[in-house]
């Protein structure tokens, strides 16, 4: 019991240590650790994968949602996480951890099952509806309803096949 409470006492001890002594260094252009990278991936991709699991996903195949889709996508997304043809933008250099690029298959981003296109559904869902803390992804739920962020997801299930002329088309505001 002894050895417990000292072990307890010195993890507070050099968490609070390592707190103030500002050695952590917490710069948007400084990557982390491979641990401190590790861990952060870990618990943001098992908390997502719960939250996401009970999610009901709707029909994402309405050719209206892609308009939808498409307009907040190019208002609200792409300038981190790019159009087709990009490869690159200032926002997404200058985030860290970088934003998935969404023009390229999702399975190819770090966290997705492969195969389980529902999973990444969800997950996507529960991302756009929440963001994620410090991370640059804004929780678009407080202004979005259900319906307006699930035409997003149908946007992204599709932007990987876009061509650049095809994104102009889906985005082009009337």
């Amino acid at each position: 019991m002894k050895l417990l409470l000292l072990l307890i006492s010195l993890g507070i001890g050099t968490t609070i240590a390592v707190m103030y002594s500002g050695i952590v260094n917490v710069a948007a252009d400084e990557p982390h650790s491979d641990f401190v990278y590790w861990l952060l991936e870990e618990t943001r991709e098992n908390s997502i994968k719960k939250a996401a699991k009970n999610i009901e996903v709707p029909n994402l195949k309405n050719p209206e949602q892609l308009l939808t889709g498409g307009t907040d996508y190019e208002f609200m997304c792409a300038s981190c996480h790019l159009a087709p043809g990009q490869t690159e933008s200032d926002m997404s250099l200058g985030l860290y951890p970088a934003p998935p690029n969404l023009t390229i298959a999702a399975q190819s981003h770090e966290g997705h099952e492969h195969g389980d296109e529902t999973q990444s559904d969800r997950k996507n869902f529960w991302v756009i509806k929440h963001g994620i803390k410090a991370s640059g992804m804004p929780a678009w739920g407080k202004t979005h309803d259900d319906e307006r962020i699930w035409a997003m997801v149908a946007f992204i299930k599709r932007l990987p096949t876009l061509t650049p002329e095809q994104y102009q088309v889906l985005t082009a505001v009337e």
